[in-house]
């Protein structure tokens, strides 16, 4: 059977029942009836980024709007398992990867966070298109869970405070002090945060207070990965890890 074209619905507007019916305006109508020409009684996938897929028959297809009835509804439990990168803010031309990867990737969540060496301020809050990447990625790979983007503006400090909302916490530092390399089985079980600096790498100062705040201080190898391949790493690692252990 042909995979079936994705669109992405609001959790708000998730249907409880088979039966119910959901209606689509703005971009998703248009590339469901302007784009990929969809017409009714065609069966198309529905994703609402929070653990909920199913099959949906389409009752109209127009260019602004789409109505369809749910036709099978399910429920994916949350993973228990799942790494969130923290990177250092930076203008980097590569951004929209990073977030393409961490949902290919199975990423839990991304937090830009503001370093000493970062290009620029990250904004203070979460930008719409941002999420409209990792919506589209998810179309693409049939993922039902998005990632969590967070900003932290407040840069080490907002780190910090986030240390107790996971299981592990590390902290990957190139310094010629650091021997212990980051592995798959370090990312296997339970939440992980990864915090990566930006580009240029952090300063002492920063990697000196993670270690202080009790993240594990971890080193890539012997090469100097860029800013979207050091995130892209940690992502593929955490993914095998997982894999392998369950």
């Amino acid at each position: 059977m042909p995979r079936l074209n994705s669109f992405f619905v609001s959790p708000q507007n998730w249907p409880t029942a088979i039966g119910e019916t959901v209606v689509l305006d703005g971009p998703e109508a248009r590339h469901m009836g302007t784009v990929l020409r969809t017409v009714p009684n065609q069966t198309v996938r529905l994703f609402d980024g929070q653990g909920h897929d199913g099959l949906f028959s389409i009752r109209e297809a127009g260019k602004r709007r789409a109505v369809l009835d749910a036709v099978q509804l399910d429920e994916h439990a949350a993973p228990v398992n799942g790494i969130t990168v923290a990177i250092g803010w930076g203008k980097s031309k590569r951004r929209k990867y990073l977030l393409e990867k961490s949902v290919e990737l199975q990423g839990a969540g991304i937090v830009f966070w503001q370093a000493n060496r970062s290009q620029g301020l990250v904004p203070a809050a979460v930008k719409d298109a941002w999420v409209d990447t990792t919506i589209q990625a998810a179309k693409q790979c049939g993922a039902t869970f998005l990632p969590k983007i967070q900003t932290a503006p407040g840069g080490i400090d907002t780190l910090i405070t986030l240390r107790d909302s996971y299981d592990h916490v590390v902290v990957a530092w190139e310094s010629d002090s650091i021997a212990t390399r980051l592995s798959p089985d370090m990312l296997a079980r339970g939440r992980t945060l990864v915090v990566i600096g930006p580009e240029g790498g952090f300063d002492d100062d920063e990697a000196q207070r993670l270690i202080q705040a009790n993240f594990v201080p971890v080193t890539f190898g012997q090469s100097i990965l860029r800013w979207e391949t050091a995130a892209t790493y940690c992502l593929s690692l955490a993914m095998f890890g997982i894999q392998e252990a369950s």
